[in-house]
């Protein structure tokens, strides 16, 4: 593997985690327009089709079966998606919400239980952690586990199952074919909860729709695309360490936007997960570290 590209798409990950924290930002702004729902259904349909006219030769080369895993993987990941915009429209906190929502990376070597997998040692320390933070959050006088909150953790774990499947699909589908399938199903499984749970109103407002296509192309295809490109530039350990990111960012963020502040044990809670989110990838850390470290051979 190139040194120089490897650097070059480990930055550009870095990049897709301040665009996926951005995103949270722009969803919340087009939030105070149109019903949380029906933008999910416009912005991700959007965004599958425009990422599938770049990949549409991958797409037309797919087999019964990879349609089968493409469909499943993208489905879980709609739900995923439909649970954390519930979150972002009623949560109390976007800091918050985005490491209580970050916590399906731990929960994935739990699913793998699932599919027979044994999950790596790490997942034992790991889940104590991140139920502590949840401990220390709850503890707050300011954190209300309301319906936001159960949706930003309901995401979770269908973001965690949305992980594995993804992954295992990956294996014999072309990255764009499977991205532009996955986010064209985001939209569809949100059109029906949509039209039954929500009054349909399209934006009335210019500022919305700027919001509206913000998110599609600059948080949905520009990010993906860069993932995608990324991903397979530079090795995986590097990749899911950095994305580990996007809850920082997005506290940040959310911090400098929306004037969000945490008290101190919020600030403890959201640490505790974000250290668990590391100790879920120790292993990836440990091989990190042996590249920019390397032992050298006969030193004393």
């Amino acid at each position: 593997m190139n040194k120089v590209g490897s650097v070059k798409a480990d930055l550009a990950l870095v990049l897709v985690t301040l665009l996926a924290a951005a995103g949270w930002i722009f969803s919340k702004e087009a939030l105070a327009g149109m019903a949380p729902l029906a933008f999910i259904f416009i912005r991700f349909v959007s965004a599958g089709m425009i990422v599938g006219l770049v990949g549409s030769q991958d797409i037309r080369a797919m087999s019964s079966s990879d349609w089968l895993r493409a469909l499943r993987s993208g489905a879980c990941f709609g739900m995923a998606i439909a649970f954390w915009i519930m979150g972002l429209q009623n949560g109390q906190h976007m800091g918050v919400g985005a490491f209580l929502t970050c916590l399906g990376v731990v929960m994935v070597p739990l699913v793998v239980l699932l599919f027979g997998d044994r999950p790596p040692s790490t997942t034992w320390v790991s889940l104590p952690l991140a139920a502590t933070g949840l401990g220390c959050l709850s503890l707050d006088g300011n954190f209300v586990f309301g319906l936001g909150e159960f949706c930003y953790l309901a995401a979770a774990c269908m973001f965690s199952l949305t992980f594995v499947l993804t992954s295992r699909a990956a294996a014999t589908i072309p990255a764009i074919a499977l991205t532009s399938v996955q986010l064209t199903m985001v939209g569809l499984v949100a059109l029906p909860l949509s039209l039954i749970l929500e009054e349909w109103q399209l934006p009335q407002t210019v500022d919305i729709w700027l919001w509206v296509l913000a998110s599609t192309l600059i948080a949905t295809c520009v990010r993906f695309f860069l993932q995608t490109w990324a991903q397979g530039k530079t090795a995986s350990s590097s990749a899911a360490l950095i994305m580990v990111l996007e809850p920082v960012w997005t506290a940040f963020l959310a911090a400098f936007w929306f004037a969000e502040r945490m008290s101190p044990i919020q600030m403890l809670g959201c640490g505790l997960i974000f250290t668990a989110l590391l100790v879920s990838r120790w292993r990836y850390l440990i091989q990190m570290a042996k590249k920019l470290v390397p032992v050298r051979a006969g030193c004393e």
